[in-house]
């Protein structure tokens, strides 16, 4: 099994907060439109190894392939300001920023004041620390909590919060998935869901189902599709098994916003591997 969100991690109400909910839901994720159609955004992790080697040059990269928007897992060293203007300077959207955990808690002030400050409107915590996944139930109940607390201040800061699920979550705590266990107790207008339908797949669930499901809590997907091979390894959007017209129909149905090509390995050259998975995205949500 494929464990790869260990190194990302690395990654009552007031009326203040009613009125700041009214805010939120009042600023679009402003992709809709843009261009005259749905916006597909680039989770930067895809090309971390170039990233690494020159942060702003693969972000133009990839604006040149096509790409509308970009969600960030890391900066690259830069200050909010430089980013938000290789944004502007290269026109594309930020569809979100992953936010470990640790970061989280630690410093979210500062978290919320970046995000601000580069024009962000919705920050993922990426996955859960072994040490709550490991109580089952309960630590996932724990867990919920401690993203509400998150949620409450992102919230009142005028952003989303959203949390990233893996396949763990699919496991079983009685009759029930942990992942309900845990957005169960995790309050829906505090804490979204970003879908990641490849790991929903291994998980054993039907993504299109699972989104549906979960209505209107789901703001942003992660897709990636499952290759027809042994090991069941990632691969660009519509050349493996998952049946994305059916994702996208249940996408579209509970209002989500971003549609984010993520691959966390490539067999090939990644460029190439993200190019294939914006084409195949621009035809399904053409259809």
């Amino acid at each position: 099994m494929i464990r790869l969100n260990q190194t990302r991690r690395q990654f009552s109400k007031s009326l203040l907060l009613g009125s700041a909910l009214c805010v939120v839901d009042c600023l679009p994720f402003l992709n809709r439109g843009h261009n005259k159609r749905t916006a597909v955004a680039l989770q930067l992790y895809t090309v971390r190894d170039l990233l690494r080697d020159d942060f702003v040059g693969t972000v133009k990269k990839v604006a040149e392939l096509g790409y509308d928007a970009v969600e960030f897992a890391g900066y690259g060293g830069l200050k909010a300001g430089e980013v938000k203007k290789l944004l502007d300077d290269t026109g594309l959207l930020c569809a979100g920023t992953h936010e470990g955990f640790e970061k989280l808690e630690s410093d979210l002030d500062q978290v919320i004041d970046f995000n601000l400050g580069i024009g962000n409107k919705l920050i993922v915590c990426p996955s859960m620390p072994g040490e709550w996944r490991e109580k089952g139930a309960d630590g996932f109940k724990a867990f919920a909590e401690k993203l509400n607390s998150f949620g409450e201040k992102i919230t009142k800061a005028g952003m989303h919060f959203g949390y990233h699920n893996h396949d763990f979550e699919f496991k079983t705590a009685g009759d029930k998935l942990l992942i309900d266990v845990l957005f169960e107790a995790a309050d829906p207008e505090l804490v979204k869901a970003q879908v990641d339908v490849y790991w929903v797949k291994r998980g054993g669930q039907d993504p299109a189902a699972f989104i549906r499901n979960h209505g209107k809590r789901v703001v942003s997907l992660h897709t990636k599709d499952v290759a027809n091979d042994e090991e069941h390894s990632f691969a660009p959007v519509g050349t493996g098994l998952l049946d994305f017209p059916a994702i996208i129909r249940a996408a579209r149905s509970v209002g989500a916003e971003w549609y984010v090509v993520e691959q966390d390995r490539t067999k090939g050259p990644v460029l190439e591997a993200i190019e294939t998975s914006l084409k195949n995205m621009r035809k399904l949500l053409s259809a």
